[in-house]
Formats: structure tokens, C-alpha cells, sequence
């Protein structure tokens, strides 16, 4: 397996990935709150994670992805009492638009997504477990982590004190200000379940500690999500996991995603520029969103632009047109075992590509770097391989592609019409193609453009040549 570097958050520092299990990933990302459409935010972090957890299967990890939904919160509560609408309908709702946006930005689905109120009872024992090991109390019927309990609290966020004061809200019986919530009492109009403590809900950080080590074990490897989710988030649960099961570190790597501004500022409803990632995808290819977004570091801020997604744009279809392109050339060329020394270089210059391709994401998944190495390709192919076709040439450049875009998921279509029964008749579009090249030796490029113009407009795309035209079938997406 290739030896892999991970920036941890709770170290500060890139160490060396050897999970717990050898050769097996546990990875569980905080999923979402589903009380509103989801937005462009939301996409950079799991597209983000799913380029991670697809690099770690690339590299030869079997991986077991956990993702929570929050389908009971304050925010849903609102928004039910805001519109009318029950809870239940509210997260089902939001929660069915951010499946079907991931589903388009072809992020893979986790193995398991667990719904808070589908583990209420098991919620309550961790707390009961909790009351017993002297870490909670109960106070008017809510439930409360006692932070000063637990020394390690802060190593995360590496918050003070004083800090920690100013953020917490006191309340009748609660001990100290930030002493976090485990189980709510119920209020007025809202939704509640008993237990031992009187009717109400979880708190919000218990969940994520529950779901987790319910799936994946007392000790697992990567816990991610948004950097925002630092704190109080994430160091609310590392204080609750680690006091009830006893072991250090609960996570061995912690990731977190960087924040996405819009032209410098950070999203909000105040400002008016929260970006729907629904629509966005009804304006833009979304291969086009997910080149955009994975194409940054990980954890780096990306302030975006829609200048900046056109040049994605732009930048893409080099991309997807060189992959096609060469899908298509493979139908067409005949096996040859004498190459030259100029195909040998071309190779070497191939595999120099995929080394440094893996090197960049064995660095901390530094895509930054691993999509320089994949426009390098597209060089080569478009400069090279596209020019003086060879079927050796050709065949490695056609695998090292194909092995980039198991890690960054741009190009599976190009790769399902690469078999001969998803494409339109091979022959005809050749044969239309070769009359329109007599067309154009003619100069009759009236007929020509006609010709083009329907052909573009069935899903063909052309690059001329001086003699000759490079298509690939592009077809629509959904």
C-alpha cells in the first residue's frame, strides 16, 4: 500500500496514516442538518471527503464510511413551527434534495447514513453511561456534560477557559456556562421522547459520539467535517467519547475541510448570498462544480467566483474533450509490437505522470498538486499521443486516466462509452465526418458547418484538423 501523509488537526501536524486495522479505513463525517436547501458550501466538503475516501480505496484500503443526518434540531424545530410543516416532512424533504444533488456531483453515497431519531434509545444508555462514570448531571430535567471533568478538554480547539466562558450559555441549574447539553427537556410544541429524565431530545454533539461508535467501534480513524465543526462541535465529542469509553485518542486523524466564501465573505442568510447548490447545478455541468471544487486543497479556503467556475468550465471540457478523444481513437487502432523510441519516451513520460499523481495525493490529498499532474497528461495525449497515434502510447495513457479518475470521479462517462455498445453507429458518424471533410477541401463550408452544426447537436464533439477531425460522444447529462 502507498505510504500516506494526513494533516491531523488535534496534532497540528502531517503524520503517517496506519489505521487502527491494518488495511481497513473507519471514516465517519459529520452529514447534515437538513432544514434548509443545501448549498455550494456543503458540496466543497463532501466532494472533498469523497476524493479522500476514493484515494484510500485507490490505494488499496478497504474503507467503511459513516455519514450522520441531524434529522431533529433546533433549526427544524423552527422551521415547523416557521411554515406549519412537520419536522419529519421538513428533513425528509431537504434531506431528499441534498441525496439528489450528491447523486449529480457523483459523490458516492456512504455505506451507511443514520438518522438521529432512528437511535434515540441508544442515545439515552450513552448518557445514563455518562451519569454513571460521574461525567454528566441532570438538572430540571436536562442533561449536561461536565467539561471541568475532563482535563483533556480543549486539545482540539485548544481553546482557553475564558474563551469557553464567553461562548456557553447559563441556564437554571447548569453547573458552569460551558457545560454542553446532552439531552434537552422538552419544550412547549416541539417534538420529545421519554426517558429517564423526563420527555425531550438529544443534544446535538451526543449524536455524532453515538452513531459513530455504533457503526465503527469504540476507537476509530477519521472523524472530518467542516472546520466550523471544530469547535464546539468536535471537541464536545472527543470530551463525551473519550470519558465514556475510556480510550486515547477516540480518532486517531482528524481532517477538516476549509471554509468557501463568496468573493471574500463568509455565506450567510444576512448577506444574501448563499448559493443553493440545487441551482447551481441547473446552470453548470456538474462535473464542471465538482472539477471546481476538488480542485483545491482540502483544508485551503476557496473564495469562489463565477469567473472563477467558468475557467473551470473551460478548463474541464480541455479535459473531457482529450478523454474522449482518445476513447474514441482506441476503436480504430491496429495492435502494433515495433515501437519507436519516440512512443518509448512518451510512455516513460506517461508513468512519470502517474507517480507523481499518487505522490501528490500521498501528501495529505493534496489535489491541488494531483490535478496539475492530470492536466500534464492531458498534454501529453492532446500533444502527443492525439498526433502520432500509437496503439502502446494510446492503451497506458487511456489506464493512467482511467486510474485518475477512479480518485477524482470527473470522467465516468467517457469511460461507459469507451465500450463499443454505448455509442451511437462508429461507421456513420465516420462516414459523415469524411464528407464533410470533402466539403471542406472544396471550401463548401456552408454544407460543412451544417453538417457539424447537427452533429454537435446530437452530442458529438469535434476538434478540426487541417486534414483530418477527433470526435467523442458527449452524452447529455442529467
Amino acid at each position: 500500500m502507498s505510504k500516506i501523509l494526513v494533516y491531523n488537526t488535534l496534532t497540528r501536524r502531517k503524520e503517517a496514516f496506519e489505521p487502527v486495522e491494518p488495511g481497513v479505513v473507519r471514516m465517519y463525517i459529520c452529514g447534515i442538518t437538513p432544514q434548509d436547501y443545501p448549498h455550494i458550501g456543503h458540496a466543497r466538503t463532501y466532494v472533498a471527503y469523497d476524493v479522500i475516501r476514493r484515494y484510500l480505496e485507490f490505494a488499496g484500503y478497504e474503507v467503511f464510511y459513516v455519514q450522520n443526518i441531524t434529522d431533529i434540531d433546533d433549526k427544524i424545530i423552527a422551521k415547523s413551527l416557521e411554515t406549519g410543516k412537520g419536522w419529519r416532512e421538513i428533513a425528509n424533504y431537504y434531506f431528499s434534495v441534498f441525496l439528489k444533488s450528491m447523486d449529480r456531483l457523483n459523490v458516492k453515497r456512504p455505506h451507511v447514513q443514520p438518522r438521529v431519531t432512528d437511535h434515540i434509545e441508544d442515545i439515552i444508555r450513552f448518557i445514563e453511561g455518562l451519569i454513571e462514570k460521574g461525567f454528566a448531571y441532570v438538572a430540571q430535567g436536562n442533561v449536561y456534560f461536565d467539561v471541568d471533568k475532563f482535563s483533556d478538554y480543549g486539545k482540539l480547539s485548544r481553546i482557553d477557559r475564558e474563551k469557553m466562558m464567553s461562548a456557553g450559555e447559563q441556564a437554571p441549574g447548569k453547573r458552569k456556562p460551558y457545560d454542553f447539553a446532552l439531552w434537552k427537556a422538552a419544550k412547549p410544541g416541539e417534538p420529545w421522547w421519554e426517558s429517564p429524565w423526563g420527555p425531550g431530545r438529544p443534544g446535538w454533539h451526543i449524536e455524532c459520539s453515538v452513531m459513530s461508535s455504533k457503526y465503527l467501534g469504540s476507537q476509530f480513524d477519521i472523524h472530518g467535517g467542516a472546520t466550523e465543526l471544530i469547535f464546539p462541535h468536535h471537541e464536545n465529542e472527543i470530551a463525551q467519547s473519550e470519558a465514556y469509553f475510556g480510550v486515547k485518542p477516540w480518532v486517531k486523524y482528524w481532517l477538516h475541510t476549509g471554509l468557501l466564501k463568496i468573493r471574500g465573505e463568509k455565506m450567510s442568510k444576512s448577506l444574501g448570498n448563499i448559493i443553493p447548490i440545487h441551482e447551481l447545478l441547473e446552470k453548470y455541468d456538474p462535473m464542471v462544480v465538482r472539477y471546481y471544487l476538488a480542485s483545491t486543497h482540502y483544508r485551503s479556503v476557496i473564495d469562489f467566483t463565477f469567473e472563477a467556475l467558468e475557467q473551470a468550465a473551460r478548463s474541464y471540457a480541455r479535459i473531457e474533450t482529450a478523454a474522449g478523444e482518445l476513447a474514441n481513437l482506441l476503436r480504430k487502432l491496429d495492435l502494433t509490437y515495433r515501437p519507436r523510441e519516440e512512443d518509448l519516451k512518451v510512455y516513460r513520460e506517461i508513468v512519470e505522470v502517474r507517480r507523481r499523481f499518487v505522490e501528490a495525493m500521498n501528501d495529505d490529498f493534496n489535489t491541488s498538486k494531483a490535478f496539475a499532474e492530470l492536466h500534464r497528461l492531458v498534454s501529453i495525449i492532446k500533444g502527443r499521443v492525439l498526433a502520432n497515434p500509437t496503439y502502446m502510447t494510446a492503451v497506458k495513457a487511456f489506464d493512467v486516466l482511467r486510474e485518475i479518475n477512479e480518485v477524482l470521479g470527473l470522467l465516468d462517462h467517457v469511460f461507459t462509452q469507451a465500450e463499443p455498445e454505448a455509442l451511437p453507429s462508429t461507421q456513420l458518424v465516420e462516414l459523415l465526418l469524411e464528407v464533410r471533410q470533402i466539403h471542406r477541401d472544396r471550401r463548401e463550408y456552408e454544407v460543412a458547418d451544417y453538417i457539424a452544426r447537427k452533429l454537435r447537436k446530437m452530442g458529438f464533439v469535434l476538434e478540426d484538423y487541417r486534414d483530418r477531425t477527433i470526435w467523442h460522444y458527449r452524452p447529455r447529462k442529467s
